[in-house]
């Protein structure tokens, strides 16, 4: 549940972010852009905390990286979080059913426009890489059923505000404290009449009447999550994604929307679609699943790292045998070689442990 804070403490965040939305609202979008750079270099400058993290968090990702592109990249970063802030706060107005066509460059999104066309539940993966808002105004603004799984904001007031401007366009979030029976509804399944159920125990298929249901897949699981390569390393990751695809039998699509310009245009393409055939058969389908759309989310942070939110503690949690100091299992290392990706290299870097 989200951490409890004090009634003031809620009102004075809530009343100086507002505030500040307000005068870049007042502004307009492109003196926002102009000033971005600038509240960005104060922030790398001044806040060491998320600065450190994004040099730490890239150093991972990139071992064999100069200390001057990780510099570079850190700052890259920051800049690109301040933009989305900015962003947030003109995305209503600048992406609706007349303007999208101007601000959007669509890539190959074939098929999930098919799958939606014929009523059949997808999951849509995607990172904290370039806009994440804007595929789901996208799909709205068009007229199809998007439903996003979001982690609740700590601070109620902030957290209704950004809901509504997240829903103003017909997107609809799912909140992960009572989302099993919303996500199994939307993906085109019965609802359950116990909301406790685990995925794992519905007999649910597709029913035909599916829509999106959208998930920000890289976010650490903890150490009880599914630890899949990542960037080299074992990176823990949600279950809840792999297994709603794997027992409503449906695809997964993973893809992005990254930023063309400073003048809010976007570029949205679909790098990855994980068919429910693909699965068939495998001795452990959700390692499978898991592994193959953070392997996606990897690929597309790697052609645009500018635009990937470093500061994420991602690596923070460890597999059980690593925190204990013993060798990867086999049963792990087996799931890793069946990989069709997976190459020699990768196998042992995978297996060292983290410094």
């Amino acid at each position: 549940m989200p951490r409890k804070r004090s009634p003031i403490r809620i009102v004075s965040e809530y009343v100086a972010l507002r505030s500040f939305m307000s005068v870049l609202g007042a502004m307009g979008p492109r003196s926002n852009m102009a000033m971005a750079p600038y509240v960005a270099k104060a922030i790398h400058a001044l806040d060491r905390k998320h600065r450190e993290r994004a040099k730490d968090s890239l150093r991972i990702a990139f071992p064999d990286a100069s200390e001057q592109r990780i510099d570079h990249l850190s700052r890259c970063a920051i800049e690109h979080y301040v933009r989305l802030l900015f962003e947030l706060q003109h995305l209503p107005r600048l992406i609706h059913e007349e303007s999208w066509a101007h601000r959007l460059r669509l890539g190959n999104l074939g098929p999930v426009l098919s799958y939606l066309n014929a009523g059949r539940g997808v999951v849509m993966v995607t990172g904290h890489l370039g806009n994440w808002e804007v595929l789901g105004y996208l799909l709205a603004v068009l007229g199809y059923r998007i439903d996003a799984v979001a982690r609740p904001i700590d601070n109620p007031l902030l957290n209704n505000w950004i809901m509504g401007i997240r829903e103003r366009k017909g997107l609809r979030i799912v909140t992960k404290w009572d989302a099993t029976d919303r996500m199994v509804e939307v993906l085109g399944g019965a609802p359950q009449s116990d909301t406790n159920d685990s995925v794992l125990n519905t007999g649910a298929t597709s029913g035909g009447s599916g829509g999106a249901l959208g998930f920000i897949g890289d976010q650490s699981a903890g150490d009880r999550g599914l630890f899949v390569p990542f960037f080299g390393r074992m990176a823990s990751a949600y279950k809840s994604i792999g297994l709603l695809a794997i027992r409503m039998n449906v695809p997964v699509v993973c893809g992005c929307a990254v930023r063309m310009s400073e003048g809010y245009e976007y570029r949205v393409d679909v790098d990855d679609v994980i068919e429910p055939a693909d699965w068939q058969g495998l001795a452990d389908p959700l390692f499978y699943v898991t592994a193959r759309y953070m392997r996606s989310i990897e690929r597309m942070v790697r052609k645009h790292p500018e635009q990937y939110v470093w500061m994420h503690r991602r690596w923070r949690s460890r597999p059980t045998w690593e925190r204990h100091g013993k060798p990867m299992p086999v049963r792990v290392r087996q799931n890793l070689e069946s990989l069709p990706w997976m190459d020699d290299a990768t196998l042992v870097r995978l297996q060292e442990p983290m410094e």
